[in-house]
């Protein structure tokens, strides 16, 4: 798309807030590289179960595979597809592609076959590097280099590559890297970051609500084809010196706390659901984070409950906030020392939000309205989705489609989408509202609500629900929650179906499937 450079806005009083700043020839690889120059070759960029990789040794790695994509045919500009676990050959690839001036493509890698496939034919993807496990998942696409890195001919290639790859001459305005959105609406978006992006999230987030610093070990339970692991496990850390540990294999919660106690995180990031699994895991007696010096929570709101029994058990108060895939990270956050309890938070420095009704008009102070957000880190367009850049990127905002409110101290506080609306009994209901009213409930674990469609064309309104353990699901227990959300919210607004289940199924940045929940739901019917 050669017209990216035309959609990259230039005014960004956020920018000047935090005072940004960056040569035009800029490659977003320096993060990582900076290092080196720095002195920190010998010191562990990446911790795993298995041991530490150096600064000097990933960055070598790096240009290996940087050195390997080239001599394969890519030219600066194609794209790579990534479908890895979290390991150091992820970072690798990842920098190394950067390095290159090539755009690596992260990828879920719960995705499956017909969605990689589709990736590939969107992106007209030059290569792929993969983990062996990965492997059947392209049985059916048409990729023209598969490289399996964990396989002996991909450890072959690596090290058969120099170690010695020169910085691309890329534009800091430059296509960078590409996460693909959920797609729960629609077929996956192909989100275009570019080389400024990841820079502009160290300087609005990092360093001003984490307080990140050398010293620091960063442990992010979602994995880094999400924004906000990626964030978290390879730009923040690498930014400043700082060591990232990596859990390569599916994050229950024993194997969470494995990687705690061998790795001793001073910063953890997680999302509710994972703090809750956490909580009720048998292994939390044991668990010991007394490395921690700040936990952090994003992607889902973040319940009371949760927040308590968190702080109850290890003494740690949760940091919420909110960021999207479009902005790359976290742009609303509460801090350590300014917070609110349901709050998405503050607005980051660095960051612009506004809200406003359907029609764009700036909403009174105290009403809801439609969530806006605005800075450098923001993506400039979908690839290929004319339609969708149109609907969401506008004069160099981000239209979030979220309902929110905001307070007089400027605490934001999310309400719902602004499609979510549904009539029930000939009444509007938002569900997200009841679905946080379940949550406050002593005997529910997690809940999903949503309206589901009717033979005769109404709505109404349901409920998955994970109870407790030793709580029995049923209608005695059903009774109970209608009961509870009439007395708590208005007599119309309770559940008239509910589903029971022992955990509620998730995605794979272990948010609660909703789809799933929905279907199953369907099915139930």
């Amino acid at each position: 798309m050669s017209d990216i450079a035309d959609l990259v806005s230039d005014d960004c009083p956020g920018a000047r807030e935090i005072g940004f700043a960056l040569p035009d020839r800029y490659n977003a690889a320096s993060i990582l590289f900076d290092n080196l120059a720095a002195g920190r070759g010998d010191k562990a960029a990446v911790l795993t179960e298995a041991g530490a990789t150096s600064y000097a040794d990933l960055c070598a790695d790096a240009c290996r595979i940087g050195n390997g994509l080239l001599n394969l045919g890519c030219v600066p500009g194609d794209r790579v597809i990534l479908v890895l676990n979290d390991s150091p050959d992820y970072a690798a690839a990842i920098f190394g592609a950067l390095r290159a001036g090539l755009v690596p493509v992260l990828i879920n890698t719960l995705s499956p076959a017909d969605q990689i496939a589709y990736f590939v034919e969107d992106s007209a993807a030059k290569a792929a590097l993969i983990h062996e496990e990965y492997r059947g998942l392209f049985d059916g696409a048409s990729v023209d280099n598969l490289i399996v890195l964990d396989g002996p001919a991909g450890r072959d290639w690596v090290a058969g590559c120099s170690a010695d790859l020169p910085m691309a001459d890329t534009h800091r305005d430059d296509m960078a890297f590409w996460m693909y959105s959920s797609g729960s609406t629609g077929r996956p978006k192909g989100v275009v970051h570019l080389h400024h992006d990841m820079a502009y999230t160290v300087e609005s987030y990092a360093r001003r609500v984490l307080d990140i610093r050398e010293d620091d070990v960063c442990f992010s339970v979602p994995k880094i084809f999400f924004a906000y692991g990626f964030g978290n496990s390879i730009t923040f850390p690498f930014a400043v010196g700082a060591t990232t540990a990596l859990l390569p294999d599916r994050p229950v919660p024993g194997r969470i706390f494995d990687l705690i106690r061998a790795c001793k995180p001073t910063l953890l990031f997680a999302l509710p659901t994972v703090y809750t699994a956490l909580i009720k895991s048998p292994d939390a007696a044991a668990a010991d984070l007394g490395s921690v010096r700040m936990c952090i929570s994003a992607a889902e709101v973040l319940s009371g409950d949760v927040f308590n029994a968190w702080k109850s058990r290890f003494g740690h108060e949760i940091v919420e906030g909110l960021g999207s895939t479009e902005v790359l990270h976290i742009y609303l956050s509460n801090t350590v020392d300014r917070k609110r309890l349901g709050s998405a938070g503050l607005r980051v420095p660095g960051y612009e939000v506004k809200l406003t009704d359907r029609d764009g008009a700036p909403v009174a102070p105290g009403e809801e309205g439609i969530l806006w957000v605005r800075g450098q880190s923001s993506a400039p367009c979908y690839w290929n989705r004319p339609d969708k850049t149109a609907e969401t990127m506008r004069d160099g905002w981000i239209w979030t489609g979220d309902r929110f409110t905001v307070d007089a101290d400027g605490f934001h506080f999310f309400r719902g989408r602004a499609d979510d609306l549904i009539k029930v009994s000939g009444q509007w209901v938002y569900p997200l509202e009841v679905e946080l009213c379940l949550n406050e409930h002593p005997k529910i674990l997690e809940c999903a609500v949503m309206g589901l469609p009717m033979e005769d064309g109404r709505t109404t309104l349901a409920a998955v629900i994970a109870p407790i353990p030793g709580v029995q699901g049923g209608s005695d227990l059903g009774e109970e929650l209608k009961a509870y959300v009439k007395s708590e919210l208005l007599p119309y607004k309770y559940p008239r179906r509910i589903v029971y289940m022992d955990s509620l199924p998730k995605t794979g940045t272990d948010k609660i499937d909703r789809q799933a929940c929905k279907r199953l739901l369907l099915a139930d019917a």
